[in-house]
């Protein structure tokens, strides 16, 4: 037996495998938290199959649930994006949690790596999940996967980059309560399940330089009218998540 056989090598582990790991771990915990499974699984589920099943609200010709289900889909995308990680966020921030990780051999843009595969991953079991549930309530959507996929990576980036900002400059209380009300207001006037004709003409304006409108409505011309790419929507998502994902690189603080 040579000498130094069992000597330690102490050291970091591999670039990739950290984020691997700590993205893992991410995903784990976000699908454990029973309040991040509301928000971002049972909400948009029982608001796609309550407004499909019954006519609450008027969604023009066709059927309710090939309105609905992008609109859906764009609520999945922003509940994980900014409102979960929000709050998730937030709250290491508080706790220190972020703290020792940014004191750990990961580096912390690798952590911000690693918490927006955790997001990506969780979108994709959301997106397959209200897939499944929509085309099982007579669905049919349309247009191209690959304009379907920009927009929603536009969107993630948008939300993503809100989210962090938020919970690098507020207060963790502060971030639940307005991650919330905000997931709540857009909801209600993001053209999610209300469609934006039916606001006052002085506010469609507004509305429509939303995120989740533009995700909403971008995805509606693909899936439900067939357009090609909605460029002015993909075009709205970019600036957000420039502005967004800026602003948080610039002003997130780690205590």
């Amino acid at each position: 037996m040579s000498a130094g056989t069992y000597t330690p090598r102490p050291g970091a582990a591999p670039l990739p495998r950290m984020i691997a790991a700590q993205t893992a771990l991410e995903t784990r915990m976000l699908l454990r938290n029973g309040e991040q499974l509301l928000l971002t699984v049972i909400i948009p589920t029982l608001l796609l199959v309550l407004f499909s099943a019954v006519d609450i609200v008027d969604t023009g010709p066709g059927a309710s649930v090939d309105f609905l289900a992008p609109g859906i889909l764009a609520l999945a995308v922003m509940s994980t994006a900014f409102t979960g990680q929000a709050i998730a966020t937030g709250f290491e921030r508080r706790y220190g949690v972020l703290k020792r990780l940014g004191a750990s051999p990961l580096p912390r843009w690798a952590l911000m790596t690693a918490k927006t595969l955790s997001v990506l991953v969780t979108e994709v079991l959301q997106i397959l999940l209200l897939t499944a549930i929509a085309l099982g309530l007579g669905w049919s959507p349309q247009g191209s996967p690959l304009s379907v996929l920009l927009l929603l990576v536009l969107g993630t980036a948008a939300f993503s980059g809100l989210g962090l900002l938020m919970a690098g400059t507020l207060k963790a209380e502060a971030t639940l309560a307005a991650a919330n009300l905000v997931f709540l207001l857009l909801l209600v006037g993001g053209g999610v399940i209300v469609p934006l004709d039916k606001f006052p003409d002085a506010v469609q304006s507004v509305l429509g330089l939303l995120p989740v409108s533009a995700l909403s409505e971008g995805l509606r011309d693909v899936l439900q009218h067939g357009a090609s790419m909605p460029w002015a929507q993909a075009g709205i998502l970019a600036v957000w998540a420039v502005l967004g994902l800026g602003a948080a690189a610039k002003f997130f603080r780690w205590e």
